[in-house]
């Protein structure tokens, strides 16, 4: 499967905006955005005029790109949404917030979404008590979601024990960092997602 490997705050800078890739790095001075804001490539130099087709393509990309997905696999995601009643926009971003890697860094377990995919994909993540290895899994109301007991005792989950809970948790999910598992309260709902994204541009654009 295609995968990104260049550098996370290149993306960031592109979209001229933080899209919190790197975890507690994007809070830093070390950030990117606070650097350099100025968008990569010698090819940008001088250009002003956006058009509406340049507007949605852009916020295409930040969707993606805040979710880590690929073209292919987040055109599906828009297919889907397309498909189910509701609103297209609205369907897809809600699919998005309940794949397990996005549950995963919601909860504070993993810093950054490619680090939460990255403990779902070593098999760190049960749902129900069971293994689950496949990040773009479809959480539903009422799983639970934890770090499996094989793992708690790794360093890493060791310190996360003694964090607090997450601030910004969204009311949708609940969370125990003393035990290390959180459960799927309801159906995320377009006003729990705290992104600034477009999503009716991106079904213009799709829809073209």
């Amino acid at each position: 499967m295609a995968k990104y490997t260049a550098a996370d705050c290149r993306l960031c800078r592109r979209e001229k905006q933080k899209l919190f890739l790197k975890g507690d790095r994007c809070y830093s001075q070390k950030c990117a955005i606070t650097r350099r804001a100025k968008i990569p490539g010698v090819q940008w130099a001088g250009r002003k005029k956006v058009t509406e087709y340049g507007l949605q393509l852009r916020e295409k990309q930040k969707a993606k790109r805040i979710y880590g997905l690929m073209e292919k696999q987040f055109h599906r995601y828009y297919k889907e949404a397309e498909r189910i009643k509701g609103v297209t926009g609205t369907n897809m971003l809600i699919m998005l917030e309940e794949r397990l890697d996005n549950v995963v860094y919601r909860m504070g377990i993993g810093s950054s979404r490619s680090q939460s995919r990255q403990l779902v994909n070593h098999g760190h993540i049960a749902v129900n008590g069971k293994t689950v290895t496949i990040p773009s899994y479809s959480v539903k109301a009422g799983d639970v979601i934890a770090v499996k007991e094989t793992k708690v005792d790794k360093a890493y989950f060791k310190e996360l024990k003694t964090l607090k809970k997450p601030a910004n948790l969204p009311k949708w999910l609940d969370f125990d960092s003393a035990t290390l598992s959180g459960k799927i309260l309801a159906k995320p709902q377009r006003e729990d997602v705290d992104l600034t994204i477009a999503e009716h541009m991106i079904v213009e654009l799709y829809s073209k």
